[in-house]
């Protein structure tokens, strides 16, 4: 029988789940951007072949996330 801990901990991770999936982007584009959209710097193509549709360079995308 579940108690009051257990309940809230599934719902806590439902509540969770829910915002990771919704934090989840689909790409608007599979083409990653040539340039950064908030700084206008070249993305290196590394990182261009490894996030299918990136948009921001390395250094802007840990600005937004440091941001959320």
């Amino acid at each position: 029988m579940a108690d009051d801990i257990d309940r809230a901990t599934e719902q806590a991770q439902y509540l969770l789940d829910v915002a990771l999936f919704k934090h989840r982007r689909i790409p608007t584009s599979l083409v990653s951007s040539q340039l950064c959209e908030d700084c206008d710097d070249p993305i290196p193509e590394p990182r261009r072949a490894a996030i299918v549709g990136c948009e921001t360079c390395i250094h802007c995308q840990s600005l937004r996330e440091q941001r959320r």
